[in-house]
């Protein structure tokens, strides 16, 4: 009983220092995550859409902040860790795919009070610098342009790199999360303005696969 906890403690005690995946067969992969931005392998990378989405928060009449969702986000992101100057993150935001919790202000927010889906489906985003933090390597900003209701106004998201390498199946990933702070009134929504808040605060989390090289 004896050797057999000590050879589990060692086996957990090389888990964590070696970042090595053990079986009963011995080991079988070494975990490559890396919370370094310099170490993230270089190239273009995809959203996976089933974890990246944007949830949003708006005063509502003062009494709660009211939160919603966005999914079905499609990002592509094109990395360079040793120049993130030269990184480049395009992406686009079905309107159609709010999740509200509830179906009748999802409805309401496809009409012309709000995003006007019938002429204006997506909002897009398209970066036009990425500055990383001089401090943090791992916090950058991200100035880019938010297409919105056919209205394209600058926006900033500061940015947090979580970490990078293997996920489930092996697939080689980068997350993030993000955050922006918007005016709506200054995309032509100005329903219910001002008991319905103006500003609304997002939040972007984001898994981007590593595509092959072409």
């Amino acid at each position: 009983m004896h050797s057999m906890i000590r050879s589990t403690a060692l086996a957990l005690a090389l888990t964590v220092s070696g970042g090595v995946l053990l079986t009963a067969g011995g080991v079988v992969a070494r975990a490559e995550l890396t919370r370094t931005p310099a170490e993230v392998r270089a190239g273009a990378y995809k959203l996976d859409s089933d974890h990246g989405k944007i949830t949003w928060g708006v005063s509502h009449l003062g009494f709660s902040t009211y939160f919603g969702q966005f999914v079905n986000v499609q990002a592509e992101l094109v990395l360079d860790p040793a120049n993130p100057s030269a990184s480049r993150l395009t992406a686009t935001i079905p309107l159609t795919d709010v999740d509200s919790n509830s179906d009748g202000l999802d409805g309401h927010l496809q009409t012309a009070d709000f995003f006007d889906t019938a002429n204006h489906p997506t909002a897009t985003f398209v970066s036009r610098s990425i500055t990383v933090d001089a401090d943090d390597p791992t916090e950058a900003t991200v100035v880019g342009d938010l297409t919105l209701r056919g209205v394209t106004r600058p926006v900033t998201m500061e940015v947090q790199f979580n970490q990078a390498g293997p996920s489930m199946g092996g697939v080689y990933k980068a997350g993030f999360d993000g955050e922006a702070v918007i005016k709506r009134s200054d995309f032509g929504i100005s329903y219910a303005l001002p008991v319905l808040g103006d500003e609304v605060k997002l939040h972007i989390e984001g898994e981007f696969v590593l595509q092959p090289s072409a």
